[in-house]
């Protein structure tokens, strides 16, 4: 392996950005259809949304571990290897996400009652979760198949599950929250429903395309082999730290929508959308995980020494890519915010914001690709140590800016520009002075 070319890198990660896009038509399909319906609707959406991301990113957690496995074993031509870790991760995916889903059934209302001030917003809330669990099972299935295929750099059949993830997600979201063809007018269980469905449509298209290509055959995938507890411990071993990290990540995001939530329904509304401004992220999320896969390969091929340029030359390239993105979001902030609701009044509170988050998302999106580059290493104690340090710092700056000095919502979002740059900070001391070249996993 050398290093590799621009088009290599964008070859795989074109059908990441279109995965990552997909599942942002989903979160942006509630938000904009639900900002048609209300603020209560809308603010609810994102509220039952993170605390059902936070269930999710453990799948997201272990999987990414899975990943740093599965490409050190394609490194080193360890193909039968790459199937036992498919199977056994299956298992410990399956079984976590009907252990949350059992959780929320009998506790979300418990689990969300202390952090919501409104009583509209805390049913609304619990309803969208109640219904938004039952899909964790399969979008956690699914992170296993891009786990493997992002492993391998094969990422051609990501771009079709997402394709129909979305586009059924579209169409059942508008059919279900306004009721049209003859079908209740639900509301946000609407959108939830719509959800769950779309995501078991994408991860049959995954599972019988895997089955059925003959290019997979070596790596022995769906053999459900008998469970080996050692293998999952091992694996553990590498995802239990980034499972911790995202589990710890999503959280803080929760806290810092609970914090929005004491200013008012309107603040909490003006984040959701926000929050949906992140896909402008895709291109940065997408080489993140290219990084990470790459970085782990080269060190499986016991090339160590590639490691610094790869992550040099894919920051470059997100510096770019970002550039790009920002610079097409500025031309037009009211165009973009109306996409996610006809409310004038909250079109031009939620500008000011929109702003601010667009120069925090152009830092992330170069930053993060050193924290990748440090997963990709699988030194995840160490990535795990990095998000607890700065997510602490980015809390208590949020909590004071939020609560304490109770200042308007733009400045709020500026905490961002804290654990962007705190995260990357972090990261380029430890690829430059950490003990990382001889990791064996």
């Amino acid at each position: 392996m050398s290093i590799p070319s621009n088009r290599a890198i964008w070859t795989i990660a074109w059908p990441i950005m279109l995965v990552l896009a997909a599942q942002s038509v989903v979160n942006i399909t509630d938000t904009a259809f639900l900002g048609r319906v209300g603020e209560v609707e809308l603010g609810a959406s994102a509220i039952g949304g993170l605390l059902y991301t936070t269930f999710y990113m453990v799948g997201f957690g272990y999987s990414t571990g899975v990943q740093i496995l599965i490409s050190r074993r394609n490194g080193e031509k360890n193909y039968l290897a790459i199937g036992r870790i498919f199977d056994n991760s299956f298992y410990f995916l399956a079984l976590s996400s009907l252990f949350f889903t059992a959780v929320v059934f009998f506790f979300g209302p418990i689990l969300l009652k202390p952090f919501i001030a409104s009583e509209a917003v805390f049913q609304a809330s619990t309803k969208f979760l109640t219904y938004r669990i039952l899909g964790l099972i399969f979008s956690s299935a699914g992170l296993l198949f891009r786990s493997f295929y992002t492993g391998i750099a094969f990422t051609r059949y990501l771009s079709i599950s997402s394709a129909i993830m979305a586009g059924i997600n579209v169409l059942l979201a508008y059919l279900l929250i306004f009721g049209h063809w003859g079908l209740p007018a639900m509301g946000i269980k609407g959108a939830a429903i719509a959800s769950v469905i779309s995501e078991l449509c994408a991860l049959l298209f995954m599972v019988l395309i895997t089955i059925s290509n003959k290019r997979f055959k070596k790596y022995a995938l769906l053999k459900l082999v008998k469970p080996d507890i050692g293998l999952i411990k091992s694996t553990l071993g590498i995802s239990g730290f980034v499972m911790l990290q995202y589990v710890l990540s999503l959280g803080s995001w929760f806290v810092f929508f609970m914090f929005i939530e004491k200013m008012g329904e309107r603040a909490l509304a003006v984040s959701n959308i926000i929050r949906s401004i992140y896909l402008l992220m895709i291109p940065g999320w997408a080489l993140c995980s290219v990084v990470s896969t790459l970085v782990s390969k080269s060190l499986g091929e016991g090339k160590p020494n590639l490691v610094i340029p790869i992550i040099k030359k894919i920051a470059v390239f997100s510096f770019v890519s970002m550039t790009i993105t920002v610079g097409i979001a500025l031309i037009s902030p009211q165009m973009v915010i109306s996409l996610f609701t006809n409310n004038v009044f909250l079109i031009a509170a939620t500008v000011p914001s929109y702003y601010i988050i667009l120069a925090a998302l152009f830092i992330l999106g170069i930053m993060s690709i050193l924290f990748n580059g440090v997963l990709g290493t699988a030194n995840t104690k160490i990535a795990l140590g990095i998000e607890t340090a700065t997510i602490s710092v980015y809390l208590v700056f949020a909590w004071i800016i939020a609560v304490k000095l109770q200042q308007n919502i733009e400045y709020v979002w500026t905490s961002e520009f804290i654990y962007s740059i705190l995260t990357g900070l972090l990261s380029y001391w430890y690829l430059k002075k950490g003990n990382w070249h001889g990791k064996v996993i």
